[in-house]
């Protein structure tokens, strides 16, 4: 136990190093005149495009295109397009060669930035400039969980179609985590009342079982809750349930017990007749064709399926 608590404070301390070092400014910026950094800012400020772009063709402004600067939170020009949701100025960054995964001095990537604002063009256009869906490694939170949180269904949808992980958690050390601390999409989704949210998830290949996947975090955990006790604990309407169900969550795991005197309850009336009902041909062979496709990587093949239509929908769960 000693010896992983020291890797563990090793690691931290080694990531702890990287991120000062990637956050830390150039020494000959420091010297230098903040009138260009200055002049960047203010033509993104003020949505003029076509100033920022007369700007970075000349050496002595683009030079700083990837400068952190400003007032609260200093980052790059990018950031602060992807900020306010000036999509001309992102774009014209991104032409002329903006770092579109830099980091402000919170370890945040423009991306996660126009997700914490709801920019949902600015989103689209950084992810399609190659932005990494997952945001930076060195910051705790992710895209997937803020947009989950804020029921951000558009922009949900666009991380997990450019590979975002649908199971992620905040990053925190082993030594400091426990089950509330390392909430995952699907609980954000299902405690802040965000239905589309939550099925798009599972459609992406969230874990139906656990709002957790580390198994290293679970194993130290005496009884973790599963997401039908989560649901079932919170409230949730009965279709939260219904999903969990659907998409094959166990619902004889032991450590879900329930009182017979709650029957009333719609979530656990559904829950009781799925216990006493074998689950169908039909819903089991959707169950395994489409963790046959995640196992693969290749989710969107169901489109290419030779089936009818309206299989092809079922097994979409849009029927």
């Amino acid at each position: 136990m000693r010896i992983v608590l020291l890797q563990s404070i090793k690691m931290n301390l080694m990531d702890i190093t990287k991120i000062f070092s990637l956050l830390q400014h150039d020494k000959e910026e420091e010297d230098t005149d903040t009138g260009e950094k200055q002049a960047l800012n203010q033509a993104v400020y003020d949505n003029d495009s076509y100033t920022l772009h007369q700007l970075l063709c000349q050496e002595r402004y683009k030079r700083f295109i990837n400068s952190r600067s400003g007032w609260g939170v200093p980052g790059t020009p990018l950031r602060l397009a992807a900020s306010y949701g000036h999509l001309s100025c992102l774009q014209v960054l991104l032409a002329h060669g903006a770092d579109v995964d830099s980091l402000d001095v919170k370890a945040q990537t423009p991306l996660f930035t126009a997700v914490s604002h709801g920019h949902l063009d600015c989103v689209r256009v950084l992810l399609e400039a190659g932005a990494c869906p997952g945001g930076s490694i060195y910051n705790n939170c992710s895209p997937v969980l803020t947009a989950a949180r804020d029921g951000a269904a558009a922009i949900l949808q666009e991380l997990l179609g450019h590979g975002a992980e649908a199971n992620v958690k905040a990053k925190l050390p082993v030594w400091a985590s426990n089950i509330a601390s390392c909430s995952g999409p699907l609980y954000l989704a299902a405690v802040y009342g965000h239905l589309d949210c939550f099925r798009l998830l599972l459609l992406h290949g969230a874990d139906p079982n656990y709002n957790c996947t580390d198994q290293h975090l679970l194993a130290r955990v005496p009884q973790p809750p599963t997401l039908l006790e989560i649901c079932l604990h919170h409230n949730c309407e009965p279709e939260y349930i219904q999903l969990l169900i659907d998409f094959g969550a166990n619902i004889y795991l032991p450590s879900l017990s329930l009182d017979v005197n709650l029957q009333d309850n719609k979530g656990t009336a559904l829950l009781l007749q799925a216990r006493a009902t074998p689950r169908s041909l039909l819903s089991q062979s959707r169950l395994v064709i489409r963790r046959a496709l995640h196992q693969a990587s290749q989710p969107q093949a169901i489109d290419q399926l030779d089936l009818p239509p309206v299989l092809i929908s079922y097994l979409k769960h849009q029927l």
